[in-house]
């Protein structure tokens, strides 16, 4: 069973509000990465939510996991969510709520690898990795070293390269992030329109 895993905690301090609430075309931003996920064929989707969690909408197809030490950062958003997976998860997809032009196609493709023998397979985009990134269970206890502070498995990607199967991903999506209200506004989606007339809620 491949899970899906969302973290969503952070506080969007530079956004001004949580990313998870900000909507884009009229859908929040939470809600559009687990459809990504779902659409990508991962089950059971968890969210992991921290700041703003009473304010997030409800959310259809996936499990909402409180974290209230989301302060702390990133890496124990996620080292919480993967503690959240049912036993009988043997690998997760990960990714993060403020990447709205991520592809389901890019979520299969790391699947696919997995289903090929990766133990840990991440998109690359113009050769950097990025997200979707998958994560086998056996990898999962390597994590508590590494993912601290805003650091989550980057790290650990750097220093076992030979656990990494990277999968290009390049024409499928973009990795592009949204940190300030003028990023949203800059999107463009890969299919389904453009993001120029995005509409901010504040």
């Amino acid at each position: 069973m491949t899970a899906g895993l969302l973290l969503a905690a952070g506080a969007g301090r530079r956004y001004g509000r949580p990313k998870a609430l900000v909507e884009l075309d009229g859908e929040p931003l939470v809600r559009r990465a687990i459809r990504l996920l779902g659409d990508g064929g991962c089950a059971p989707v968890h969210v992991v939510l921290g700041a703003g969690a009473d304010e997030v909408p409800d959310l259809p197809g996936a499990v909402p996991v409180r974290h209230d030490r989301w302060s702390d950062g990133l890496g124990s958003s996620l080292l919480r969510g993967l503690a959240s997976l049912p036993a009988d998860v043997s690998a997760v997809v990960v990714v993060l709520v403020d990447q709205p032009l991520l592809s389901p196609v890019a979520v299969r493709r790391v699947r696919a690898a997995y289903a090929g023998g990766a133990v840990i397979a991440v998109a690359t985009y113009a050769g950097r990795p990025g997200h979707p990134i998958l994560l086998t269970r056996r990898t999962w206890p390597l994590l508590s070293g590494y993912a601290v502070g805003d650091r989550g498995a980057r790290d650990l990607l750097r220093d076992r390269p030979d656990l990494v199967v990277e999968v290009p991903c390049d024409d499928v999506g973009s990795p592009a992030d949204v940190d300030i209200p003028a990023d949203l506004l800059r999107l463009r989606p890969v299919s389904g329109g453009s993001a120029s007339g995005a509409a901010l809620r504040w």
